[in-house]
């Protein structure tokens, strides 16, 4: 695979601090170390800068092909958002995908135009799958008819499939984010509905039929977990308004992630502390009722503040962990391992994992935003994408 590197990236990497997070981040002296001397954290490993892209807006998405072409896609946080999906050049240039004319939004026709999308995922197939909330502005009820998935073919750079999602979603939807699950008879689609207050909920899509049904809204595993603040760059992320008084954030359902073999949905709230997993079949299955769903749901304990989250061939979940500046991983007997930390790794967001074990992350400096700065715009592109090699697991 061919990703442009910039040689600027030795910066002095600074090695975060996993907070309690697991055995391998503990307090540990160093050699020598005697009374009146101060001790140090064991170190996580450095990460290499991929890519630098100048995107218009803030990339939270990103997906590679198998060829090595990279995407990133842009929410439109308000109407000024030029694009919302792009494809990322070698010199990190980014320019609208599949092209100019669909990235312009278009209530009046909705299902032809990208609206507002926070992500996209490949399947084993190698397809663009791109997830469209509907809001054209950030925000408000979505475009009647404008909520989908979207298919899309790299030979040709089109749009070749619309699934919508309108029986699965509410006047305060906000759709983040997206797993497909094709092969070996299975064609499904799981998406998480991070709400617009403290509300979110999970929609499973059969894509043979395009039945969406709602799931596990107003559950507290995927509700915006209250008194709870996060921290960033050494600062709380608040909704801070040119005028009027601060608000916290709040964010239901945020990043998920799929076992390999499908049958297990990981995921957690946006503003929350805890993992959770529901069995795959309980969320599809259409004679389960909502209290059946509920009643699958298993808390896999503390992990941090994150936004991202996926999953490797070990069923290992990978942790975005904003507040540290780092990467974490959980294993399958629940330990917790922080992997890589970098301070340009600026509100790591979402991942991605290449053939060749690369695990590539975005740094989509979203704390950076005017609506968390008095309506001063602090972001500064070009944007870093960030990655680190995954290894297997040493005590396998």
């Amino acid at each position: 695979m061919v990703l442009a590197r910039r040689d600027l990236i030795a910066r002095g990497l600074t090695a975060a601090t996993a907070f309690g997070l697991s055995r391998s981040a503990e307090a540990t002296p160093a050699p020598g170390t005697g009374p009146g001397q101060a001790t140090t954290s064991r170190g996580a490993g450095a990460m290499e800068l991929a890519l630098l892209a100048d995107a218009p807006s803030t990339p939270t998405g990103l997906a590679i092909s198998r060829s090595g072409r990279v995407f990133v896609m842009m929410p439109r946080f308000n109407a000024k958002v030029p694009i919302t999906v792009g494809e990322v050049a070698p010199d990190g240039s980014v320019r609208p995908y599949p092209s100019e004319a669909a990235n312009r939004p278009d209530p009046k026709n909705p299902q032809a135009s990208l609206l507002h999308v926070p992500n996209g995922v490949f399947d084993r197939d190698d397809t663009l799958w791109l997830l469209d909330a509907g809001l054209p502005e950030g925000k408000g009820p979505p475009v009647p008819g404008g909520a989908k998935l979207v298919q899309i073919d790299l030979a040709e750079n089109r749009m070749r499939r619309v699934v919508p999602l309108e029986s699965g979603i509410t006047p305060s939807s906000s759709l983040n984010d997206l797993r497909v699950d094709i092969g070996d008879g299975r064609a499904f689609a799981y998406i998480t509905d991070q709400g617009q207050g403290e509300e979110g909920a999970i929609l499973a899509v059969d894509l043979n039929d395009g039945r969406v049904v709602r799931r596990l809204q107003g559950h507290a595993s995927t509700k915006s977990q209250k008194n709870l603040v996060k921290f960033v760059e050494h600062r709380p992320v608040m909704l801070r308004p040119e005028t009027g008084p601060e608000k916290p954030v709040q964010g239901g359902a945020n990043g998920i992630a799929l076992s390999p073999d499908g049958r297990r949905l990981y995921y957690a709230p946006l503003i929350g502390r805890r993992l959770y997993a529901v069995d795959t079949a309980s969320l599809l299955d259409p004679n389960a009722s909502d209290a059946e769903v509920a009643a699958g749901v298993e808390d896999l304990g503390e992990k941090g503040m994150t936004g991202g989250l996926t999953t490797d061939a070990m069923d290992r979940v990978y942790l975005t962990l904003q507040e540290q500046n780092a990467v974490a991983r959980r294993h399958p007997d629940g330990r917790i391992e922080v992997i890589a930390s970098d301070e340009r790794l600026i509100w790591a967001d979402t991942f991605w994992i290449t053939p060749d074990r690369w695990l590539y992350v975005t740094a989509a400096q979203v704390n950076r935003r005017p609506e968390y700065n008095g309506g001063a715009d602090l972001q500064r592109p070009p944007y870093a994408i960030l990655r680190v090699r995954i290894d297997a697991d040493p005590a396998g």
